[in-house]
């Protein structure tokens, strides 16, 4: 029989695990209420409120207060959602973009900009995106019955997110700033 190279191997080839979806108002009340109608007319979910760790007096923030609300999105509808994320950047991101373990993210100005009709009641609001990427077989490590550990060849690394990226949605990596 013969051995298969590393491209033909099912088993590597890189998918979409999640996409968290994140807007952070910075204050409870009105205008929080608003951004979570606009994640859940984006995902058809309903999203999850979160709440400041500690206190911050210079951005008038109390600890425990509801201040940004973030849904996390699998499957079709997270690649549906994340190219429509991607037109709006022009499918340009930074190399920056992308982390260690071959996760990447980043942040749209706008929500109307994806494709949602502009209400004047609402506003507009901005968000973060960030897609976890994964290989099939991920779930052992992740289990709660019988886990295991995901061998170093089979984790994702900053090198094949970024040749991924640029083969999937033809993407254009904008290189990183010299400090």
């Amino acid at each position: 029989m013969p051995t298969k190279g590393k491209e033909e191997n099912v088993m590597r080839d890189l998918k979409i695990m999640k996409l968290c979806l994140n807007i952070c108002v910075g204050e409870s009340g009105d205008r929080l209420t608003r951004a979570a109608k606009v994640l859940e007319a984006l995902t058809g979910q309903t999203p999850v409120y979160s709440k400041a760790r500690f206190t911050v007096r210079s951005f008038g923030i109390r600890r425990n207060e509801k201040i940004a609300v973030h849904c996390t999105v699998r499957g079709d509808k997270a690649e549906e959602i994340l190219e429509k994320g991607l037109k709006v950047k022009e499918y340009e991101l930074n190399k920056e973009n992308f982390s260690v373990t071959g996760n990447f993210g980043f942040g749209i100005q706008e929500h109307i900009d994806l494709g949602i009709k502009y209400d004047p009641s609402i506003g507009i609001y901005g968000m973060d995106f960030y897609v976890v990427l994964g290989r099939a077989g991920y779930r052992v490590a992740y289990r709660k019955r019988k886990k295991g550990r995901i061998g170093n060849r089979q984790k994702v690394t900053k090198d094949e997110a970024l040749k991924w990226f640029q083969q999937k949605y033809e993407g254009i990596l904008i290189p990183s700033r010299k400090k």
